[in-house]
């Protein structure tokens, strides 16, 4: 079938909870995407950062069959052989005692979030039903129902209340005298992202999340970092906190755990707080399951192998340097952590990523006016360079 007859039926059949471009992919390997016409495509989405390891990693993959051919799913009322090896890889890798698998990163959240109010009950003595958890203006968490309560972007969560805003007061993002208003005896936590990625990779000023270390150590509060898209290399660092090296008690992540062959997400704690957790209290079907084990393993080997933080860090000030340097008059800047960039732009954002496409490059708008850039982190400078003429090329003759 051809691109606009597959298009046809996913408007005809398929729920409209996604706007996406007009190309219908096919087949993918790295960075590079075919569509069911033939034609090829520069992916600089990485599947929100999903794909860090790229596509298709042959690695992975046979990882990823050879647990296949053993067991897939096994119910967490028994044990299995690969979970063990999950959890030591995660603490040789990231220091934490423990850590917690989920399977979405949504499921990371909600995990991070029932943890920290079971610790703020438990351990730091708030009454029953009265914890709060301050969040950050302009937060994207994922999509359950608890979580787009705390968003302030309509659409996320207009139309889908009622709310518990109370249980988390939102300060702005940024602006540590604005986040101290916001705490209290009940606070047991504050959840941010250290970089926004939906937002448009909005990068916080220098000092702040430091300075949230700081008062949760002074007002005995759990400082949780949402590194789903920010960690694992994406920024240029493990994970984006260590920039101000920092250490949260609670850290989240998801999507490239997985290298994107299954949805993979995790807490990592360290034990006097994971051991809130008890028998029965949380808990999950697939979470955990040996071929999620198995794969996420060999994607943390794989990144470590192949250096993909540092080529990251490396590509990542290449591709912002040539973006900076287009004589455009539609660039206002550029935010860049590694190879996480968001280009803002003065015009539609969404105009300027459909003629990419047109070019073979596909990025993504949001809030209008950015687009992000986001490659897997195997692409090559030269991949990168090619990538440069044409988006030149576009926001010059626009």
């Amino acid at each position: 079938m051809k691109s606009q007859d597959l298009i046809a039926l996913e408007e005809l059949y398929g729920a409209q909870n996604y706007r996406p471009l007009d190309v219908v992919v096919q087949t993918a390997q790295g960075v590079w995407v075919t569509d069911v016409d033939g034609k090829k495509y520069l992916d600089c989405l990485a599947a929100y950062s999903a794909v860090n390891q790229g596509h298709c990693h042959p690695k992975i993959y046979e990882a990823f069959v050879e647990q296949a051919r053993h067991v897939t799913l096994t119910s967490r009322a028994f044990r299995n052989d690969q979970l063990p090896l999950l959890y030591k890889k995660l603490h040789e890798l990231t220091g934490y005692d423990m850590s917690l698998p989920m399977n979405s990163g949504a499921e990371a959240v909600e995990t991070a979030i029932k943890t920290a109010r079971r610790w703020g009950y438990d351990v730091k003595g708030i009454p029953e039903n009265q914890a709060e958890i301050v969040v950050a203006s302009g937060n994207f968490h994922g999509r359950t129902t608890t979580i787009v309560g705390f968003s302030d972007d309509p659409s996320s969560f207009k139309g889908f209340g009622p709310y518990c805003t109370e249980a988390f007061p939102m300060h702005e993002y940024g602006n540590i005298e604005d986040l101290k208003t916001k705490i209290n005896q009940n606070t047991c936590g504050i959840l941010i992202e250290p970089i926004q990625g939906e937002g448009g990779v909005v990068i916080p000023p220098e000092g702040y999340l430091k300075a949230v270390e700081e008062i949760c150590r002074e007002n005995d509060i759990l400082f949780i970092c949402d590194e789903i898209q920010a960690g694992l290399g994406r920024s240029g660092k493990l994970f984006a906190h260590y920039y101000e090296n920092v250490r949260p008690d609670i850290v989240i992540i998801g999507k490239a755990l997985s290298g994107g062959f299954y949805p993979v997400s995790a807490i990592l704690a360290d034990r006097h707080i994971l051991r809130v957790i008890k028998p029965g209290e949380h808990g999950s079907t697939f979470g955990g399951n040996p071929l999620a084990a198995a794969v996420a393993v060999r994607a943390l080997e794989v990144m470590e192998e192949e250096h993909l933080i540092e080529r990251s860090a490396e590509l990542g000030e290449h591709f912002a340097a040539g973006l900076r340097a287009i004589p455009s008059p539609y660039i206002t800047h550029v935010r860049a952590r590694g190879l996480w960039i968001g280009l803002v732009l003065d015009t539609g954002a969404r105009p300027i990523c459909e003629a990419l496409k047109r070019e073979g490059i596909l990025c993504k708008d949001t809030h209008e006016n950015i687009i992000r850039f986001a490659p897997p982190l195997v692409i090559t400078k030269e991949e990168i360079d090619w990538a440069l003429e044409r988006i030149k090329d576009v926001l010059t003759t626009k």
